[in-house]
């Protein structure tokens, strides 16, 4: 797949503003290999990018400078593929606009058209939170265990503890896939909220290591993860949401839900 994408080679940066720099890419390519279809999903949820390093040029051409937020629903036909976002948003930083608004409704525009659904665009990201484990989240990356599987993902390590019925929420900073157009390794803090029998907590910190050597799109891997605990561990509800850390001015924050679930309050990590 990474083969056929025109964007794991040197680029010249961008002079002038050009949607057509956007590169999206069918999600059907990740939900083929784990047997979901769209017309059928499992989940709900959404893709939730913050952008760091967004400039234009106001009427006068002065520079102007903003962070970003942008929500691209679980749903859309396609993602965008980051490297291509990254080199359509340096593409706005020699463009004039009237005002702010223009802007945003320009990159609303833009990115809507990439997912062919609606993209929401607001300026501002989160503060970063500095609490390790906020909101009675457990850490499982201390468990004293022997781990010497790096990938190809591995659900054979999810099971349940015990048929004890809980509401917990389980977290891990160690998930590292990579990325598959440019072999760059993405890293990001998991939170696997659930209702269900207990997980057990020593493989899914394996299954999760198992994704340490996998080349894989951040959205794939988190559909990757809800539907592997979601068919190993049958739990009753399930949150699935993995903040990415930050790569060429941007972060992506995938989240995958079951039907019903509400959607996590935006938030972002301290290494993001």
């Amino acid at each position: 797949m990474a083969h056929d994408i025109p964007l794991g080679r040197e680029v010249a940066y961008p002079q002038h503003y050009d949607p057509g720099l956007l590169f999206p890419i069918s999600r059907r390519l990740g939900r083929d290999e784990i047997g979901i279809a769209d017309a059928a999903l499992p989940f709900i949820g959404h893709d939730r990018w913050y952008a760091y390093e967004l400039s234009w040029l106001d009427a006068r051409g002065k520079p102007q400078m903003a962070t970003a937020t942008f929500a691209v629903p679980a749903d859309s036909p396609t993602l965008i593929e980051s490297k291509s976002l990254k080199l359509y948003l340096n593409s706005l930083n020699a463009c004039r606009f009237d005002d702010a608004e223009a802007v945003r409704a320009a990159i609303a525009a833009d990115l809507s058209r990439a997912a062919s659904v609606d993209v929401a665009v607001a300026f501002g990201v989160p503060a970063a939170s500095g609490d390790d484990a906020p909101n009675g989240e457990v850490s499982i990356d201390a468990l004293a265990i022997d781990i010497d599987d790096y990938g190809p993902p591995n659900a054979s390590y999810l099971s349940i503890a015990d048929d004890t019925t809980v509401d917990e929420c389980l977290r891990s900073d160690v998930l590292k896939s990579n990325c598959p157009v440019t072999g760059q390794p993405d890293w990001a803090t998991l939170r696997l909220r659930y209702r269900g029998p207990r997980i057990d907590r020593a493989g899914l910190l394996r299954y999760l290591v198992s994704f340490r050597d996998h080349a894989e799109f951040h959205e794939q891997c988190v559909e990757r993860i809800f539907v592997d605990v979601l068919r190993r561990c049958a739990p009753r509800s399930l949150s699935v949401e993995a903040r990415y850390t930050r790569r060429g001015g941007l972060d992506i924050n995938p989240w995958r839900a079951t039907p019903g679930t509400p959607a996590p309050a935006p938030g972002r990590e301290i290494r993001q």
